[in-house]
């Protein structure tokens, strides 16, 4: 067997980075090779990466630039787990067979790279003011007070880490007066309120917000279908990919065109299917609001790592952030480390699985563009 083919360890192994830095340029190397239209969005005038190096949402337009359907793919909304969906979208840019598939279909693939670069370079959910872009994506004239949060936030980030045992009791406390479920809708619906907290909203479009409407509305006009594949990690079982409705909540009609492409395994967060909470944000609801002549559909495709939704490794990220002063180097070393193997698994075994049913999934799509 060929080492260059999408069933070969090595070469899957090649499609995947060991930092930001590096899955950029295999990115821009494999777009280029495959004949894409490339365009860079510099993050001006912000911080530089981990490393030093400037930091990009990086997009690649494959076939034809007039065709009437279109797939997106995003990766790295919520930062370090860009890992996963740069290594799909250099395995796709590669996959000969998959973009002729695309090709006969009539279908154009817009790849959209580090939707948040901050967050990739420096191993982090969230961007570079704190922001979690997939609570951004909403309209801030109407913005309203999650009183649940607001009495966990001194909590949920204590002066000390890790939490002491008082602390622990304390939230405990809290669960056992308001419920579990209240709980986690107070820390995961958002908020607007804390700045240096978990969930921020933020109070105004973010620059990735920003820039990523502009490439939908460049990229998106004229197009008649248009499905999405965002991708995530960190939720579910080891290398399984769960496929989240990315439409809004009740949208029955969506969801049911959605399942029509990606099938019957299409999960709905507001109908308490997904592993994934019900949130109101996320980067997929822009595709409603900047390509609104076309026919949309997305879902979040969220990969299981070792780490399934270990609340603390997410404390500690943002606990890191908000007393930057309070800790060893050594300390911050390994959180930040800890967050990344909770958005990554760098093994052969998770890139097959992973590679595979992402291969699958944009077959689909491409199917479903194609009728």
């Amino acid at each position: 067997m060929s080492t260059n083919t999408p069933a070969h360890p090595a070469w899957v192994r090649h499609c995947f980075s060991d930092n930001y830095a590096q899955a950029r340029q295999k990115f821009i190397a494999a777009a280029g090779k495959a004949g894409a239209r490339l365009e860079h969005h510099v993050l001006d005038n912000g911080p530089l990466g981990a490393q030093g190096e400037p930091l990009a949402t990086d997009v690649a337009l494959w076939g034809d630039p007039d065709a009437r359907s279109l797939l997106i793919v995003t990766s790295g909304v919520h930062g370090a787990e860009g890992f996963c969906g740069s290594g799909c979208q250099v395995a796709w840019l590669e996959d000969e067979p998959a973009m002729s598939l695309a090709r006969r279909q009539g279908v154009a693939v817009l790849l959209i790279h580090a939707v948040n670069p901050y967050g990739f370079s420096h191993l982090c959910r969230v961007n570079e003011d704190n922001i979690d872009l997939n609570r951004n994506f909403i309209d801030f004239g109407r913005l309203t007070d999650n009183p649940g949060y607001a009495e966990l936030h001194d909590l949920l980030l204590p002066e000390t880490w890790p939490p002491t045992p008082d602390n622990e009791k304390a939230i405990a406390q809290y669960i056992a007066a308001h419920g579990r479920t209240a709980f986690h809708q107070a820390i995961s619906t958002g908020q607007s309120a804390f700045p240096d907290g978990l969930f921020f909203s933020g109070t105004a479009p973010s620059w990735s917000n920003r820039t990523l409407r502009g490439i939908l509305r460049q990229h998106g006009a004229g197009r008649s279908r248009i499905a999405w594949i965002d991708v995530h990690t960190g939720l579910g079982r080891f290398g399984h990919g769960e496929k989240i409705h990315g439409g809004l909540p009740g949208a029955t009609e969506n969801l049911r065109d959605t399942r029509a492409i990606w099938g019957a395994d299409v999960v709905a967060a507001w109908e308490g299917e997904s592993a994934s909470r019900q949130v109101v944000g996320h980067a997929i609801g822009a595709l409603f609001d900047e390509c609104p002549q076309a026919h949309g559909v997305g879902i979040a495709m969220e990969y299981g790592t070792r780490h399934d939704a270990d609340f603390n490794v997410l404390r500690a990220s943002h606990w890191l952030r908000r007393y930057p002063g309070r800790s060893t180097p050594e300390q911050q070393a390994q959180i930040r480390q800890t967050q990344f193997e909770a958005s990554y698994v760098n093994d052969d075994e998770w890139h097959g699985m992973i590679t595979g049913q992402f291969r699958t999934a944009v077959i689909q799509a491409c199917l479903g563009l194609g009728r």
